[in-house]
């Protein structure tokens, strides 16, 4: 096949054709939405690269390597990752494609605590 032959996979699918997606493709997007949920909860508490780093005793940049999606990290670390941006990670990996949420663990503060047992999280 000549590269005027040539088709994407995005343009396969429009066409309603077959896309077929290597392991290494489906490892890249795994990858990469770790990454951007990895990125979106750092940013969602105003944190630089480096205090998560910090918290995790992980370098800065291992955690642009992370956010980057140029890396796979191991459950250990991901572990550690969770902790230091308060969260808890829930991944779903299926045939349809995979989710990475950090959900904010709800710590309440002093300040935010109400009589009847409840607390406002942010």
């Amino acid at each position: 096949m000549n590269h005027s032959q040539w088709k994407t996979r995005r343009t396969r699918r429009l066409l309603g054709e077959e896309a077929e997606e290597s392991p290494a493709y489906v490892e890249a997007g795994h990858a990469l939405a770790l990454g951007q949920a990895v990125h979106d909860r750092r940013t969602a508490l105003g944190l630089s690269q480096t205090e998560p780093a910090r918290r995790a005793d992980m370098t800065r940049p291992q955690i642009s390597t992370i956010e980057g999606g140029d890396a796979v990290p191991t459950l250990t670390l991901l572990t550690r990752l969770a902790g230091a941006l308060d969260a808890s990670l829930t991944i779903r990996l299926d045939d349809d494609g995979s989710t990475f949420v950090f959900t904010p663990h709800h710590r309440p503060h002093p300040d935010e605590a109400s009589g009847d047992g409840h607390s406002s999280a942010a």
